[in-house]
């Protein structure tokens, strides 16, 4: 049926032009019974919102940038990014938003983007993957009162809306799982030192090395960039402090650092036990499959953008902070499954609150 209106699915719907404007743009205020009979109509007859007369009527763009602080060269090889995307593009179609993505690299970069970002009628909205020099990025949205939600702690205590996960607690509950499965050596590979997930993840390491009584080594904390590389490099750092086991702050890294252990004649978990951080699809299906901290990537960033909505809708005060859960999902690495066999003694060594996934 081609060239349908507002009208002619109103007409057919039984309802007015209101409601079925309202339905198309996800307004909340519709019966829930009424939202689905004016949807099914919708499906049924085929019918396409004009994109342009959606906008002027809105007044909205219907369009959220995501900026991500990474070059496109690493935006490609880091798994977690694409991930994040994928979970920021499914909520994006779920809503019937449009999604633009800017890869932000220096502050020329920034000064470049802020203008046309920032530009009213362009975007109804921002997320914003959080990173050091994007500090002044984000003081500049919120002082132009612009909705933007930001993926991670920001550094300092802006007046943003922001969504996380409690890396510190995650990480401590991490190190806590080495310590009761009797490890007394455990080192560290941080992420980077000037993210907040890097000095959380290493705050919680820290957290739990006291919590237990011992002395932090600082020579058992080696600093890598969430990089494989960077992860290689850090083991072959630790090697000769010889742990007996290792936290590192993402399952990039570890895998870096189990390739530095294997190369050494070394075998993970026996001579080296290992936990990492994200649960990418590669931790459960390498050679050593990883025992990790899943952090929910693709869920995290479908909330983002139901955050962002929010405040589009709803105004940017008060600032919203979201904190989502972690799981500790056991693997091979980490040696619990070699020394417990017995789930119930396995369930026993972890009564941190951490899910424990088999």
């Amino acid at each position: 049926m081609p060239n349908l209106t507002l009208e002619d699915i109103a007409k057919q719907a039984g309802v007015s032009r209101s409601t079925v404007s309202r339905v198309v743009n996800n307004n909340p205020n519709v019966n829930e019974n009424v939202r689905k009979h004016v949807q099914d109509v919708i499906i049924t007859t085929g019918y396409h919102p004009n994109p342009a007369a959606r906008s002027l009527a809105s007044q909205r763009s219907w369009m959220i940038g995501l900026v991500l602080p990474r070059s496109v060269s690493n935006f490609f090889i880091d798994p977690y990014f694409p991930r994040l995307t994928q979970g920021v593009a499914l909520a994006c179609n779920q809503y019937n938003y449009t999604l633009g993505l800017f890869l932000v690299e220096t502050k020329e970069d920034e000064k470049r983007i802020f203008p046309r970002i920032s530009r009213k009628g362009l975007l109804d909205g921002i997320l914003l993957q959080t990173a050091p020099m994007s500090d002044n990025f984000i003081d500049s949205l919120v002082e132009s009162d612009f909705p933007v939600v930001v993926a991670g702690r920001p550094f300092n205590n802006h007046d943003v809306s922001y969504i996380d996960v409690d890396n510190i607690n995650a990480a401590n509950q991490a190190v806590h799982h080495l310590i009761r499965l009797g490890y007394t050596r455990i080192a560290t590979i941080t992420g980077r030192m000037n993210s907040t997930a890097g000095i959380d993840r290493l705050e919680g390491y820290r957290k739990a090395i006291r919590e237990q009584g011992w002395d932090v080594d600082d020579g058992l904390i080696a600093e890598g960039d969430f990089s494989e590389k960077s992860g290689y490099s850090a083991m072959q750092h630790l090697l000769p402090l010889k742990p007996d086991a290792v936290f590192v702050a993402s399952d990039t890294m570890a895998f870096g650092a189990i390739r530095a252990v294997q190369e050494a004649g070394l075998h993970v978990p026996n001579d080296i036990s290992f936990i990492g951080f994200d649960d990418l699809p590669i931790a459960a299906q390498s050679d050593v499959k990883l025992t990790t901290v899943r952090q929910p990537i693709v869920q995290f960033g479908a909330r983002a953008v139901e955050t962002l909505i929010d405040l589009i809708d709803n105004g940017t005060k008060p600032t919203r902070r979201i904190i989502m859960d972690t799981e500790l999902v056991i693997r091979d690495s980490c040696g619990a499954l070699q020394k417990y066999v017995d789930k119930t003694k396995l369930e026993n060594v972890n009564n941190y609150g951490s899910a424990l996934i088999y």
